[in-house]
Order: structure tokens, then sequence, then C-alpha cells
């Protein structure tokens, strides 16, 4: 999608190196295919949180909770990542919790929303209007470390070094 920031995959080049084709997560583009992926999911899988990205494309893709976001995208820059958790309302779902918590991208909590929001609304899927869980990843200017920020305590948790205010988990 033109103008908007795709993250490159900034975790563990061993995790990245052992991405494989048919690990990468579901193409989900409409209600009806969510609804079909998830009645597929067992049971208790459908209480918790899923693994989600948005690609270059603005397509969801959608995996298993403990799926490596790296795996889901196929290796591939994103748009956005994070976890996404459903609940049936009216007979149909909708998201009820989402989050960009993805260490792997580490994609920052104000330009990767908006992705996140269009595919959604494309795929006709209710929900919140922002992330209910935000995450804050900032990469430490002294030893280089991602961190994630906590209650708003901007200082690298491994040498103590302030953190900057704005993104910069890229390398």
């Amino acid at each position: 999608m033109p103008g908007q920031r795709l993250y490159p995959y900034v975790g563990p080049a061993e995790l990245r190196a052992a991405v494989r084709a048919e690990q990468a997560g579901a193409v989900l583009r409409t209600r009806d295919a969510v609804a079909a992926w998830l009645a597929a999911r067992p049971e208790e899988e459908q209480a918790e949180p899923f693994t989600f990205v948005v690609l270059g494309d603005g397509v969801l893709r959608l995996a298993a909770r403990r799926s490596e976001h790296v795996a889901c995208a196929g290796g591939a820059p994103v748009l956005a990542a994070g976890e996404i958790g459903f609940v049936r309302r009216d007979g149909t779902w909708a998201v009820d919790t989402i989050s960009n918590h993805s260490t792997g991208y580490c994609p920052d909590d104000v330009t990767s929303w908006p992705p996140v929001a269009a595919a959604l609304d494309r795929a006709a899927l209710h929900h919140p209007d922002a992330f209910t869980h935000a995450v804050l990843f900032r990469r430490c200017p002294g030893c280089h470390e991602l961190n994630i920020v906590r209650d708003h305590h901007f200082a690298c948790v491994f040498c103590d070094t302030d953190l900057p205010a704005r993104w910069n988990a890229e390398p």
C-alpha cells in the first residue's frame, strides 16, 4: 500500500532462516473466510488471541497464537503485526482484543494501526477504534538492544540509557 511504512523483520536471524512457505498465515479477506478459519480451530484455541500480520498488499493473515510473526508473514516485511482475539456477537465473529505485540517486527503503535483497521474493514469485521493494548518498542541508542517501554519508563532495561520518545526499532 503506497505511502505506508513497511516494517522489516528485526528479530533473531535463526527464526527468519527457519521460515517455510507452508507456515505462512491463512490469507483472510472476508468475514466468511475468517468465520470458516475460526470454526476449524479447536474451541480452546478460539478463546485465546491469534498471531496476525498485514502484508504490503493490505490483506490480513492469521496463524495460531504461538506462531512466529515472521512465519505468518512468510518472511516478508509487514504493515502491521501483533495479536488478535475474537468473540462471537450476534451470531458473527468480531475483533475483541488487538495489539501490536510482535517482538519480531516491533511495529509502531501509531503507524501500524491504520493498515490493521483497513484490513478489518475490508473483511467486514467489527473491531475496536485502536489497539486495545498498544506496545511501545524502542531500540537503545547505547547498546542497540530492543526494548518494550513499560509504564512510560523510557530507559533501556539492559544498560539504563534513555530511550527516544519516537519509534526507532529498525536497525
